[in-house]
């Protein structure tokens, strides 16, 4: 095992995305990562299709580097084997509720009772001590409370989430950045702590940094909402098909309207310099949504990359798995997996000349390590479904 958190023991109780995807960077950098479960499992099991059940594609993708334990906290016996682990744990990562896990009598302060030095990462939905801490929290209401629909209402009329689990996945990262930095300053001090990750307070960061514009200051400089993502963002139509172009820089917005011999564009006092562009963003994409429609997609993909001007073809999911850069780069592997077979794996991104993340295990089966993780199979307190 060569990855750089080689020793460090994680307890990784979460479920579906955000804590998944957080204890699995961690389980990529070399951490042995013991994800408990309850015995139904986890319900992110059994989204999407599977060959032996309970062994989904999103599973497949959170979990990989990972043992599966399968406890039943709220009993006595599953309670002991789950404090077990967290005696020998470096770091907890949880997005089960804080009142539930007070209930559990597994909140940091019990848990620290019996390992000072523990790094407890709770995952929350809201921040504590807010007027929505107890509210629940998923990917989609997230994503709605930080206004992320809205901003692309503009786009089609209609407001819609990202087609993605961005509140989740960013989450995750946020969280697995936090007990990194944890693990270093214990690394300093020796000091265990507790650190509290809100998907609300981390997206609300996120969508601010870009939109807040004019309330930045006091007084208000002006309005809010950076207009070229919120309303020209997008694909430009061809003559027969789509390009996707960006122009940032005076010598790629000269470099396109001389393509089309409308140079004279930039002498609008409107679009002559970076401010007016950005002022009149609207009314400066229509006239380049225009004029891209006059022009078929391989002249433009030509033509731009003759003049400098970054430009890609529109990607399909489909498209983008046969991606030649990412078989180039080795993106993909394909592995045995022991109850699925054959499947498509991505890569641990990144490249480390030392160190190099990657996962040690495959995808666990619900239980598959009960034995293994928790000493022998007569002490394991539930059912072993390997």
């Amino acid at each position: 095992m060569t990855g750089p958190l080689h020793g460090v023991r994680v307890v990784d109780l979460t479920t579906m995305l955000s804590g998944p995807c957080a204890a699995q960077t961690l389980a990529e950098m070399g951490a042995d990562v013991t994800k408990v479960e309850t015995p139904e499992g986890d319900n992110l099991r059994n989204i999407g299709q599977s060959r032996s059940g309970g062994m989904g594609p999103m599973h497949l993708h959170a979990n990989r580097g990972k043992r599966s334990v399968a406890l039943d906290l709220k009993s006595e016996d599953g309670r002991k084997a789950f404090l077990a682990l967290i005696r020998d744990a470096d770091v907890l990562i949880c997005n089960v509720r804080t009142k539930a896990m007070e209930r559990l009598r597994l909140a940091y302060d019990d848990l620290r009772a019996i390992n000072p030095t523990l790094i407890y990462v709770s995952i929350v939905g809201y921040g504590s001590g807010g007027p929505y801490s107890d509210r629940p929290a998923y990917d989609d209401l997230i994503q709605a409370a930080v206004g992320i629909p809205s901003l692309g209402a503009s786009q089609d009329g209609g407001a819609r989430y990202a087609p993605i689990a961005v509140a989740d996945r960013v989450t995750g990262m946020n969280a697995a950045n936090a007990a990194l930095g944890a693990l270093y300053h214990r690394l300093k001090t020796g000091e265990g702590q507790h650190v509290e990750i809100a998907m609300f307070e981390t997206m609300a960061f996120m969508v601010l940094s870009d939109h807040m514009g004019g309330r930045t200051y006091h007084p208000h400089l002006g309005p809010t909402v950076f207009e070229r993502y919120a309303s020209v963002r997008r694909p430009f139509p061809t003559s027969d098909g789509v390009v996707c172009l960006l122009l940032v820089t005076d010598k790629q917005w000269k470099a396109f309207f001389g393509l089309v011999d409308r140079g004279n564009v930039l002498e609008d006092e409107r679009f002559s310099t970076v401010s007016g562009r950005t002022h009149n963003t609207t009314a400066l994409y229509k006239i380049v949504a225009e004029l891209v429609a006059t022009r078929s997609t391989d002249w433009w993909m030509k033509e731009l990359e003759r003049v400098d001007i970054p430009a890609v073809p529109l990607a399909t999911i489909d498209s983008l798995i046969d991606d030649p850069h990412l078989k180039a780069v080795g993106f993909f592997d394909d592995i045995e997996h022991p109850s699925e077979g054959t499947i498509r794996a991505m890569r641990s991104t990144g490249r480390w000349s030392k160190s190099q993340p990657a996962p040690e295990r495959h995808a666990p089966r619900l239980g598959e390590h009960n034995a293994e993780a928790l000493g022998a199979a007569d002490t394991a307190p539930m059912r072993n479904s390997a």
